[in-house]
């Protein structure tokens, strides 16, 4: 029977443990960028220049939304990094389908 109490020590050395801490950091800070990327390209008013975007109150609204998300994102890139490597290639797929 397993002893769950006592888990086995795991054999991995600092410089691995520090290069697994960098890919981490570079793989969220890649993720947030795109997503930023895109929510300030989906954000853009549709028919119109930004500066006339307050004639259509949808396009207001989601220039607003969008400025907000954005600045929390920005704001998350000097977060602690928590964030595998799945998210990385979804937010390209994302970035390439609305672009």
């Amino acid at each position: 029977m397993a002893n769950l109490e006592h888990p086995p020590e795991a054999n991995v050395s600092p410089d691995a443990s520090h290069v697994l801490r960098l890919a981490a950091i570079v793989l969220r800070t890649l993720f947030i960028v795109l997503v930023l990327v895109l929510t300030l390209r989906v954000s853009l008013p549709q028919n119109e220049t930004i500066w006339t975007a307050y004639d259509t109150p949808a396009d207001l609204v989601r220039l607003l939304l969008g400025l907000g998300v954005c600045a929390w994102l920005a704001y998350q890139l000097f977060q602690v990094p928590h964030l595998g490597l799945v998210a990385v290639p979804f937010a390209l797929i994302m970035l390439f389908a609305v672009w």
